[in-house]
């Protein structure tokens, strides 16, 4: 202990000397072994081990003095050794996964030698994943069943009564959207397939669709992003967003053309087909090589925006090659899309080749949309040998990111991974390595169970056994999440909930990409822009 003798000399009295304590001081905390000073540890052992160091030997009154608390500052039971100058604490009980909670020594605690610790000492950490299930185990089929099960209840119950068209979100009224729709159907599709709804269930809804397919607003043929359910009048995107969208009809045409086959009713299938007909594809290139993504009655092609490689819209290019009529060229698509080869990308990422697209390959949807119809497996072309490479390793890019987490955010792992458009918690953005606010979205890694099954199936066992209580719901998996926030979105999408079915079926049996690369549409348009495939 260190001393400050004081000596004072009054009428020639030497007076007693007198004691000032020094205090006690933290040199270091320790949590499972890591130096937390001035960090926030993320991934956190559901029981950690908290190892303190003072200056000196603490006493025993621990309890009032060495708290761990949860977000709602609830006090946590603790459990103390003191070895030396070093207290071990532990939590009594598992602490509940992916949660924030804070660690602190409180000023007032006292040593031995009755020295004081003058200042709180504090540090917060994220848990990881909780031990316990939320829910029964299941055999790994019946939990696909499940889920595929569940999430189909959003494209039966927020279709829209009178059009048959699926709501944008579960919150959006009126308004039905023209991709997600297309998602819907093939949806409805693996409904049959496994037997959740009858083959006459998914006639009825598709035949209402067509019905208003057929009166609803088209601009040159092609539908908008958005309609009002009820009357079929478009309802704009965006202020000049307001005509066709090129990639939302074709989307919609992607689920149409493999219902055709699949459903194999003759007046449905000439009724799509009519409808597919009747888009003018060559209209869309504006007199360039490439094909545009918007056109509008009021603005033209005033949004300016080429549909270019790499990116979702690859069935575009194929669906557009495939017209009787208003067919677009070998040469749109590589000068257009391919950008005469522009589109490639062909460097490591965490030791993995991307094929394509911009670097760490963007938000996921980027490699699964198209993907979901057109079967990649040995597909190839002028610039790739096998298109499942590039869903493969675009997917195991986004899971490795999130495990490296270089944003230290809460939630993310080997097991809880996947960036893609998604809600978060100040609207919705398309997440990506180049976007990332740690936001994980379940659609990312359960849509590509066709191309990393072992890594999906332990994202969807956490998702599910682990965060259950939280993520699952009525409809299927809540569309994101975000430990740093503690926020569960409420709403659900049909661009992710549709992917998801869609994705696990695939994995699963190859339905719809057996039934839509067999369409003649589809066949057509692949060999005319010099696709091979088995």
């Amino acid at each position: 202990m260190k001393r400050l003798l004081l000596i004072v000399f009054l009428t020639g009295c030497t007076q007693p000397e007198v004691e000032i304590a020094a205090p006690m001081l933290v040199n270091k905390i320790l949590l499972d072994g890591r130096d937390v000073q001035n960090s926030t540890p993320v991934e956190v052992a559901v029981r950690p081990e908290i190892k303190v160091e003072f200056s000196e030997i603490p006493g025993t009154a621990f309890e009032a003095t060495v708290t761990l608390a949860d977000k709602n500052n609830r006090s946590v039971p603790l459990s103390f050794q003191a070895v030396g100058q070093a207290l071990v604490v532990k939590p009594a009980v598992d602490l509940p996964g992916f949660e924030k909670f804070t660690f602190t020594v409180h000023r007032g605690l006292e040593s031995v030698k009755n020295n004081v610790l003058k200042n709180d000492q504090r540090f917060q950490f994220y848990t990881t994943y909780g031990t316990y299930d939320q829910f029964e185990r299941i055999r790994p089929e019946a939990l696909l069943d499940k889920v595929q099960q569940q999430t189909l209840k959003y494209f039966r119950e927020f279709a829209h009564p009178a059009s048959g068209m699926i709501r944008e979100r579960s919150t959006s009224g009126q308004t039905v959207t023209t991709g997600g729709t297309g998602f819907g159907v093939m949806a409805l599709l693996a409904g049959v397939e496994r037997q959740f709804i009858t083959r006459h269930d998914a006639l009825i809804q598709v035949y209402k669709i067509l019905a208003f397919l057929e009166r609803a607003d088209t601009y040159h043929g092609a539908f908008s992003h958005w309609y009002n359910g009820e009357s079929g009048k478009t309802e704009p995107f965006s202020q000049r967003d307001n005509g066709a969208d090129l990639v939302e009809t074709s989307l919609l045409f992607m689920g149409l053309l493999t219902a055709a086959e699949y459903l194999e009713d003759p007046d449905l299938s000439v009724r799509i087909h009519v409808l597919y007909q009747k888009i003018e594809w060559n209209f869309f290139l504006n007199g360039t090589e490439s094909l545009f993504w918007h056109w509008s009655p009021d603005y033209g092609f005033g949004m300016n925006l080429k549909i270019q490689g790499w990116n979702e819209a690859l069935i575009t290019y194929v669906l557009a090659a495939g017209s009787e009529k208003f067919a677009i060229s070998k040469e749109n698509y590589t000068a257009g899309w391919a950008r005469n080869g522009n589109f490639q990308n062909q460097r490591l990422y965490y030791g993995i080749t991307l094929p394509l697209g911009p670097d760490t390959g963007g938000p996921l949807f980027l490699s699964q949309y198209s993907f979901l119809g057109l079967d990649p497996h040995s597909l190839q072309d002028d610039y790739v040998t096998d298109y499942a490479v590039q869903c493969v390793n675009h997917a195991r890019i986004n899971r490795e990111y999130c495990i490296e987490n270089p944003g230290k955010f809460p939630g993310y792992n080997a097991a809880s991974w996947g960036l893609t458009a998604s809600d978060h918690p100040g609207g919705y953005a398309a997440h990506s390595p180049a976007n990332d606010v740690g936001v994980i979205s379940p659609a990312a890694a359960l849509t590509s169970f066709p191309f990393t099954p072992e890594e999906s199936m332990a994202a969807l066992e956490v998702f599910y056994y682990r965060m259950g209580h939280r993520l699952w719901g009525e409809y299927g998996f809540r569309d994101a999440y975000s430990v740093k926030d503690d926020w569960y979105a409420s709403a659900y999408l049909a661009i992710n909930q549709g992917p998801i079915i869609i994705g696990i079926e695939n994995y699963r049996s190859g339905l719809l990409w057996k039934n839509c690369m067999k369409n003649p549409v589809v066949k057509k348009g692949l060999a005319a822009l010099g696709f091979r495939s088995p």
